[in-house]
């Protein structure tokens, strides 16, 4: 594994995004919000118009991006994972639902229940997750 494959795993945390896209739009250095979410080429591309308001206002656009982002959909963007859904077990009615349903779609596959009674089916299986 790679010094670069090592700091991309990282957890990142939006407030260090919000605060490095922020600093990227008053000084010189932008880019470093980009290259801290694992977007290296992003990162440089910045870095390299740093001269020009572009990477600035890009950076700005990006912190509010960031800032009105919901908390699930940063995770999953730069985290690869729902934080709220790392710690969920799942139960065993929940597999049997799980086996039910594949059941019911080879049903629906082999022709043996029409996509009425598979969509009636499968209402009243998820009924009973909720």
């Amino acid at each position: 594994m790679s010094v670069f494959d090592k700091f991309f795993k990282y957890h990142k945390n939006r407030r260090i995004a919000v605060t490095l896209a922020l600093l990227g739009t008053v000084t010189p250095i932008t880019g470093l919000h980009k290259l801290y979410l694992g977007q290296p080429v992003w990162g440089i591309i910045y870095l390299l118009l740093w001269s020009t308001p572009i990477s600035r206002i890009a950076a700005a656009v990006d912190a509010v991006w960031y800032l009105v982002q919901d908390v699930e959909q940063f995770e999953r963007q730069f985290n690869g994972h729902s934080h709220y859904n790392l710690n969920l077990k799942t139960s065993p009615q929940v597999k049997a639902i799980a086996e039910a349903m594949r059941e019911l779609d080879r049903l629906r596959e082999d022709g043996l229940l029409t996509e009425y009674e598979f969509e009636q089916k499968r209402r009243q299986l998820l009924e009973h997750i909720v």
